[in-house]
């Protein structure tokens, strides 16, 4: 009898609100002792001081896949189907995130999806982080991307997700208005910072151009040295060595003329 859904419940997706947590994980849940000892008779009411409790996210933990307060308390919740009114106010609470992380999963699951990114896009701009229990063991996460995967992908926290329609479906239907940017104050700041880089860049621009200038100026101007290397070539003439020491230049060869004379003495 605990673990029926409240007879005041509505179906949801065409079916009842526990099923869509796979039935695996459902007879896991009910078999914990955190089910057993915490959730049992809990309300709307009373439900807010347990997930006060929380200090993690995630499905299953361990080798055989046990699974979280945190799914065991979304279990209870889709079972006793609270009013919207108060998982907004699970949303928009900024003190605890993890009853934040906890609204918005929820409503993941049974919102329209209207709804659904109606109160979610405004977590965008949370990067508080989050502490994930995985079957791996710990890691972390941030709000932001916590509800990026809430309405990218299909599956999350180890339960598969009902289908939500992409944004601009939605748009065209004329079910969601445009997105509106939510960081106030973050396009004045790109602004800023823009103007100031072109302030810089022309300002760099002739002292770049100045630097240019003398350096060409080096280029073209000869040096000392080329210029007195280049009169002592000139002056010793087209051999660099002394002629004294040139091979070429000492030996020379003999004429003709004498090589004649020397032949008619003979």
């Amino acid at each position: 009898m605990a673990n029926r859904s409240d007879p005041m419940a509505q179906e949801v997706h065409g079916t009842n609100p526990q099923r869509i947590v796979e039935k695996i994980l459902r007879m896991k849940v009910y078999a914990t002792q955190y089910w057993k000892e915490y959730c049992f008779g809990l309300t709307a009411e009373t439900l807010v001081d347990r997930a006060i409790e929380i200090d993690h996210v995630g499905g299953t933990y361990g080798g055989i896949r046990k699974p979280t307060k945190f799914m065991c308390l979304l279990l209870k919740m889709l079972q006793i189907q609270p009013d919207l009114e108060i998982i907004v106010e699970f949303i928009k609470n900024e003190e605890y995130k993890y009853v934040r992380a906890l609204g918005a999963l929820y409503l993941r699951c049974v919102g329209r999806p209207p709804e659904v990114y109606k109160y979610l896009e405004p977590l965008y701009v949370d990067y508080s982080k989050l502490r994930v229990r995985t079957f791996e063991g710990w890691t972390i996460t941030h709000v932001d991307e916590f509800v990026d995967e809430l309405l990218t992908e299909d599956y999350s926290c180890d339960i598969a997700l009902p289908h939500l329609p992409k944004r601009w479906h939605l748009e065209q239907q004329n079910l969601l208005g445009p997105r509106t940017n939510n960081a106030d104050g973050l396009d004045d700041d790109d602004d800023d910072d823009a103007s100031s880089a072109s302030s810089e860049r022309s300002a760099k621009k002739p002292e770049r151009g100045r630097l240019a200038s003398r350096e060409c100026e080096q280029r073209s101007a000869p040096s000392p040295s080329s210029s007195r290397a280049r009169r002592s070539s000139r002056a010793r003439g087209s051999c660099p060595r002394a002629r004294s020491t040139c091979p070429r230049t000492s030996r020379r060869r003999p004429t003709r003329s004498t090589s004649r004379s020397r032949r008619r003495s003979a």
